[in-house]
């Protein structure tokens, strides 16, 4: 099946809220072998300026793949992807306490040799509207042009 270019454009529904915690943050830091105490320690965040722990840079991909995963699993996308790449731009860090909420849109669906490359946009926000990040995630399906 081959990926619907139909859903270019398309925005998907805001996720539901996420929480992020001290706990989560040191999970994922230890997961990407990143020994940096603020992301584990609040008086070490306290005294490198942040209110909290904060998030690693690529935490974001917790929060968009979610919102991202609902756009992609669309079974009237067709996508079946292979690999891909992300990309981060912070107004602010993600940081405990915060809970945030994901909308995904699908920017571009582009041959690329063989493969169809879907790029998505989410967004990610405070319950309060404020704008933490947008996560850019590009999917590689391998032999779906045609």
């Amino acid at each position: 099946m081959a990926i619907n270019r139909d859903y270019l454009g398309r925005t998907f529904p805001e996720s539901a809220p996420y929480e992020v915690s001290r706990v989560k943050i040191a999970d994922f830091a230890d997961a990407i072998g990143d020994p940096n105490p603020v992301f584990r320690d609040r008086a070490a965040a306290q005294a490198a300026g942040h209110a909290d722990v904060i998030a690693p840079p690529t935490f974001a991909i917790v929060v968009s793949m979610t919102a991202g995963a609902r756009a992609v699993a669309d079974p009237g996308l067709g996508v079946n992807y292979a690999m891909g790449e992300q990309r981060f731009e912070y107004s602010r860090q993600l940081m405990a306490g915060d809970v945030v909420t994901a909308q995904a849109t699908i920017t571009d669906i582009r041959n690329a040799g063989r493969n169809v490359l879907l790029t998505t946009r989410t967004e990610i926000r405070t319950v309060d509207g404020e704008h933490v990040c947008t996560a850019h995630n590009t999917l590689v399906e391998r032999g779906g042009a045609g």
